[in-house]
């Protein structure tokens, strides 16, 4: 893949690629033919993902700064490629920008290259057209040699859990009734990490089945457990929280972009050196039992209904 960018025509749309490239600087690559070019590694497969963020869906205008928006989209999309085990590889980014953002572009951009940076991963193409709202289309593509999915859980594995949750719900909440949500519970809901070396490291010491919370722990959980053909029994008192987070509400809390993992029994993790290594924690939450009546059981606490985000279904936002 080569790092020079074509030269491109005349005119506002080509005048506004070019300005992003110059923001984006290093973190863009090879841009200007009409599809990028990738290598692969030898010996690994090709991890694709596609994520979109439309105005009035996933986000209100006020709620965030356009580069904060551009940050999120792009870290949600890369997520996935963590929940994969996948080293990324590019990133292609469709903007469809209102004439009432147009004035922003530079700044959604701006976040969109944070994460790109972030993650490693340069932005090789895209597409940019007007629209009626604000849209991101983000297409990440990653290598890995054994990716992880959902189907590989047993039962018998332990589940782990990264990070700490509640906190984009927390804040989403607060947004939704008009108050200033908690720092550090709106520093998870805008700025999300995708946990990329995390899951490398998890994949190494023996993991074989994950997700990304985007849904919610216990939609996701019932979507691993479902593609495994097994049942997950969680303690939702064991969840590691936020401050100011119930486990209800951490358990249905979406957007989160932590990873869910199953682990062999025979596999012995150093809680201690991910804690070192990454600064967050990894807890174990429950077990893959054999397939029973539901996807998943509840151990301790209340119960909570099993619904996450459905992407047809209207919302608050």
């Amino acid at each position: 893949m080569s790092g020079a960018h074509l030269p491109m025509g005349e005119g506002a749309e080509f005048d506004a690629i070019r300005a992003m490239l110059e923001e984006w600087g290093p973190h863009a690559t090879g841009v200007g033919d009409d599809a990028a070019l990738l290598t692969v590694p030898a010996g690994e497969r090709l991890v694709a993902s596609t994520d979109s963020t439309m105005e009035g869906v996933h986000f209100r205008r006020e709620w965030m700064s356009a580069a904060e928006i551009g940050e999120r989209a792009a870290s949600a999309a890369l997520s996935d490629l963590a929940a994969m085990a996948a080293t990324p590889l590019g990133i292609l980014l469709a903007l469809a920008v209102p004439e009432n953002w147009q004035g922003e572009l530079l700044e959604l951009a701006r976040g969109v290259g944070a994460a790109a940076a972030g993650a490693r991963c340069p932005i090789v193409g895209g597409n940019l057209t007007r629209g009626s709202e604000l849209s991101l289309t983000i297409t990440v593509l990653g290598s890995a040699a054994s990716p992880l999915g959902r189907a590989g859980a047993h039962p018998g594995d332990r589940i782990f859990v990264t990070g700490r949750l509640g906190g984009p719900g927390a804040a989403l909440r607060a947004l939704l009734d008009g108050r200033a949500p908690a720092a550090a519970h709106r520093a998870r809901f805008v700025a999300p990490v995708p946990r990329l070396d995390e899951a490398k490291w998890l994949a190494a010491q023996g993991a074989r089945a994950a997700i990304d919370i985007s849904d919610g722990l216990l939609a996701d959980a019932a979507h691993l457990a479902r593609a495994s053909g097994v049942t997950l029994a969680l303690d939702l008192g064991r969840l590691p929280l936020m401050d100011g987070v119930s486990a209800r509400d951490a358990a249905a809390s979406g957007e989160e972009y932590e990873l869910l993992v199953a682990v062999p029994l025979s596999s012995t993790l150093d809680h201690a050196a991910f804690s070192r290594s990454f600064g967050i924690p990894l807890t174990e939450i429950g077990r893959a039992l054999p397939l029973g009546d539901e996807p998943v059981q509840l151990v301790g606490g209340d119960l909570v209904e099993i619904r996450g985000h459905d992407h047809l279904r209207a919302s608050g936002t």
